[in-house]
């Protein structure tokens, strides 16, 4: 009999007709098919069991920070869907405090625009923000390889991902770095049993999704629970952040943010680019009283001349319970994820 933990935190067991073993899974990414299909690089990157280890060893380490204090687990945090629950705003080196929320990270193989403002259009190129920024670890990536080529164990890792004899390089790394991530894969929550498998959803559960179907999914569509676009969702009269102006210069960007997803949302607070909202309670309080008018602001929240979107407290309590059925229990607590 063989286990095996698949990419979406299943313990599988396999055995022969006859009995005997059958051959163990591959190890690798896995495409739920309720999903839309994957736009990671593949090709260019295949997933294997030693690229994916180095590449978890790389995301605890802090040797990637100025001082080694700061790794990518200091701000995404499993038992929360790799988000970080203890700050409103990122903390990095020297305690600075950062100007925005740390996202969660998972199904990353399905995106091609990270960040709040979209700045990375590549798995591959995400960590170099965080490396470079010099309120997070104020690192020179030069020196993140110069490091890791001194090290004995970062030689022996490399090699067992890479081959022996690999040098050890920035490509290299940023490869192991988005091999794990792209396992991250959240796709089984009570909501994916209910539309996979006929699971069970309780009745106000139902009725929030019918209210989430009719008043949220626009913006947070599909199975990602989140359209890829960018919007300004009236949380301030005045531009306090630009957001995804920042990256393109257009004036109708300007404090417009990436629509995140939706899915383990209970597990993720606190929420929006800033971190300013502490609970689901006030989010859907927002919308329903809070929008602020801005020349930016979306249609959507507009609607005849009335801002936001108007729900009674019972309606607010059955979206909410059914936003609670988002949440990946496997995901996060999956073996396959923890640190080393």
């Amino acid at each position: 009999m063989r286990i095996w933990i698949t990419s979406l935190g299943l313990l599988a067991v396999m055995m022969s007709c006859d009995g005997g073993e059958a051959e163990d899974k591959p190890f690798g990414f896995e495409q739920p098919p309720h999903f839309p299909d994957a736009t990671y690089t593949f090709d260019n990157n295949p997933v294997t069991q030693e690229g994916f280890e180095l590449g978890k060893f790389i995301f605890n380490d802090p040797l990637l920070s100025r001082d080694s204090t700061v790794s990518c687990a200091s701000c995404h945090d499993q038992r929360v869907a790799f988000a970080d629950p203890q700050h409103r705003l990122s903390i990095g080196i020297d305690a600075q405090i950062g100007t925005r929320n740390a996202p969660p990270i998972f199904n990353l193989a399905f995106v091609n625009e990270f960040f709040w403002d979209g700045g990375v259009t590549h798995v591959d190129f995400v960590p170099l923000n965080p490396i470079a920024n010099p309120v997070e670890m104020d690192q020179d990536i030069a020196v993140v390889i110069e490091k890791m080529q001194a090290s004995a164990l970062y030689q022996q890792k490399f090699a067992l991902a890479f081959g022996e004899g690999t040098e050890i390089n920035s490509a290299r790394m940023l490869h192991a770095l988005s091999q794990f991530m792209v396992m991250m894969v959240s796709a089984n929550s009570p909501y994916d049993q209910y539309l996979l498998h006929g699971g069970a959803l309780g009745s106000t559960e139902l009725r929030g999704l019918e209210l989430f179907e009719n008043h949220c999914a626009t913006c947070h569509e599909g199975n990602l629970f989140t359209d890829r676009s960018f919007r300004n969702n009236g949380l301030d009269a005045e531009v306090t952040d630009v957001g995804r102006y920042l990256i393109t210069q257009q004036d109708e960007d300007l404090a417009k943010f990436k629509v995140p997803s939706l899915r383990n949302i209970a597990l993720t607070a606190p929420y929006m680019h800033d971190g300013r909202f502490e609970t689901l309670e006030a989010i859907l309080e927002h919308y329903n009283s809070g929008v602020q008018p801005s020349a930016t602001l979306d249609p959507l929240l507009q609607s005849g001349g009335v801002l936001g979107i108007h729900l009674t407290k019972d309606e607010q309590t059955d979206i909410i319970a059914f936003l609670q059925t988002l949440t990946d229990e496997e995901f996060v607590s999956n073996p396959l994820f923890f640190a080393p």
